[in-house]
């Protein structure tokens, strides 16, 4: 078909969005000892990237990209700090209200589109409920997921995850103040110190003060962050999260059964496979890969769940299917000896790795029976942000043109009719700063790529930083490269050998080039505020969703009627 066969109709359009799944997870892409049937059938009916990558290593950044199709920098929503997620559902930052959604393109050309499952994008701006971040806000016609983000704190069995540094550094303060009041009230009673009771007490509601100014917001993170929403109203507060599963796939199927005569897209994003990896006992055990495993098998059988969805309404092909993770395996996520993050194959690094592949190469498929040839493999580089042209030129939607666009519409690529990606340059930050640049040489095939940041590993040579839990940015945990690490990945895709001009010929004349293209690309940034600030992350108890009455915020509306939908 040629490439405009697909555009006499408008398609439905599913997004299944995995979050921290690594590319090694996966059988299609290689991994033999997990089991994914779903995922493996979505490829051999459709087209498989072999390198489709994130434009950010995080949740918040890499989902805002795949939303808007431009880098997060020209959001405002990538790291100006350490902090380079959405911190709080009670906090202000979020996806700005002028960024333009691909959901809000295709509610204009008459599509009902909904958002199952995890957000992160923000919430509130200036009040409980403005709901300025909000998916309804976005484009979306319908929600039903988490505002915010699964994390450990969200069960009660598993350790604390949040801020834990900072969190033990408060509890020792505490106890110290505390110790100090209590000793100084025994000195005073025992005649030891002529301290007035006057000083002593306000000594002791310093300490209450400071307890009460830390504890308020961290000591009930399931409270305030670990909720579930349908469009504007809470139905779970604290989410039970043993049911979230059925849940999610309750709602995404009966959204495909309620809009079967479309035009729709439903956008699911997994809360699969974030720690703590909430798993239901149908799947527990089952996986040669201890609890990751059987994780990313229920993962997989969810993504069957809603593939059976769209085929028992003959909705196959009338429907554009696309999967892929929002970003790499988190290497880092470890207890004692049991891996509880992803796996990113041959690929270098991990989550939160802005440069190195591991951290941004990602499965990517698109099945369209009868439009996209089936069984096909594109090595091409293709970007998340692609999604956005593409399926705004889909729905017959013209993409803004008052802005940059940084994806590119992939029907052309995908049918066939055209050889090569339209990205010549693609850039990789981490946070605000650029860590590497891939230049797709077309015409002599080379893939170069220039790492002019890289983390420093923890221990030396791990692959990871495990002493930190996640790699940083800048500052010292970086070595900043001048000349810059150099690789063709199109010879050495692990990134094991950097090349230099003693080995490498055209080293200076590439290096140039790309020095060029990232000039070219920084004049195409313009300041915006950022989302991520100080100011933007911390926890605002006048923006904290709440059931009732803050701070008595507590609801559960789905009650038991749940678990059919298993």
């Amino acid at each position: 078909p040629g490439s405009h066969a697909s555009v006499s109709y408008k398609p439905n359009i599913v997004l299944i969005l995995a979050d921290d799944l690594g590319i090694g997870d996966v059988g299609c892409y290689g991994n033999d000892t997990i089991r994914t049937p779903n995922i493996d059938r979505l490829a051999k009916e459709g087209v498989k990237l072999t390198q489709h990558i994130a434009a950010a290593p995080l949740c918040t950044p890499s989902r805002a990209a795949f939303l808007t199709g431009r880098y997060p920098i020209r959001s405002g929503m990538d790291a100006t700090n350490d902090y380079r997620v959405i911190q709080w559902a009670g906090a202000s930052g979020g996806l700005p209200p002028n960024e333009t959604t691909f959901a809000k393109i295709l509610q204009q050309q008459g599509y009902t589109t909904g958002l199952i499952g995890k957000w992160h994008q923000g919430m509130n701006c200036e009040s409980r409920n403005d709901y300025c971040h909000h998916p309804l806000n976005h484009g979306f016609d319908y929600f039903y997921g988490m505002p915010f983000s699964l994390m450990n704190d969200c069960q009660i069995t598993q350790p604390p995850e949040k801020d834990r540094v900072l969190r033990t550094k408060f509890w020792l303060y505490t106890q110290t103040i505390g110790l100090a009041v209590l000793t100084l009230a025994i000195a005073r009673l025992t005649g030891l110190v002529s301290v007035t009771w006057k000083i002593i007490t306000c000594f002791a509601w310093f300490g209450f003060l400071f307890f009460a100014s830390w504890f308020s917001s961290y000591g009930f993170i399931r409270y305030w962050d670990c909720i579930m929403m349908r469009n504007h109203e809470i139905t779970e507060q604290p989410m039970v999260v043993e049911r979230t599963t059925s849940l999610i796939l309750r709602e995404a199927i009966s959204f495909i059964e309620r809009n079967k005569h479309g035009p729709f897209l439903l956008f699911v994003s997994f809360l699969h496979v974030h720690t703590p990896l909430i798993t239901t006992e149908l799947f527990l055990g089952k996986s040669r890969h201890g609890l990751y495993g059987d994780n990313v098998e229920e993962m997989d059988w969810m993504v069957g769940r809603v593939l059976d969805a769209i085929d028992k309404k003959g909705l196959k092909n009338t429907t554009l299917t696309y999967f892929a993770s929002d970003h790499g395996g988190f290497l880092e996520a470890q207890e004692g000896k049991a891996q509880l993050g992803g796996w990113n194959g041959i690929y270098k690094g991990g989550k939160g790795m802005g440069g190195w592949e591991g951290g941004i190469r990602v499965p990517g498929i698109f099945r369209w029976p009868g439009v996209l040839p089936a069984d096909t493999v594109i090595d091409e580089p293709t970007s998340l942000m692609d999604i956005y042209p593409t399926v705004a030129y889909l729905a017959g939607g013209i993409v803004p043109q008052d802005r940059v666009i940084d994806g590119r519409n992939l029907m052309p690529l995908l049918q066939g009719s055209i050889q090569h990606s339209e990205h010549e340059f693609l850039f990789h930050y981490c946070g605000m700063y650029l860590h590497a640049v891939r230049w797709h040489q077309k015409d002599s095939g080379a893939l170069w790529k220039a790492h002019y940041v890289t983390p420093i590993f923890q221990p030396e040579g791990a692959g990871a930083c495990y002493g930190r839990r996640v790699c940083p940015c800048f500052g010292e945990g970086v070595t900043h490269h001048n000349p810059p690490l150099l690789f063709d990945l199109s010879r050495d895709c692990s990134e094991a050998k950097p090349l230099s001009s003693a080995t490498e010929p055209l080293f200076d004349t590439v290096i140039s080039r790309i020095e060029r293209a990232v000039q070219d690309h920084r004049q195409t940034l313009t300041p915006v505020p950022q989302q991520l600030s100080l100011h933007n992350i911390i926890w605002k108890p006048w923006l904290q969703p709440c059931c009732g009455t803050f701070p008595f915020c507590w609801c559960d509306k789905e009650g038991d009627s749940a678990h059919p939908a298993l």
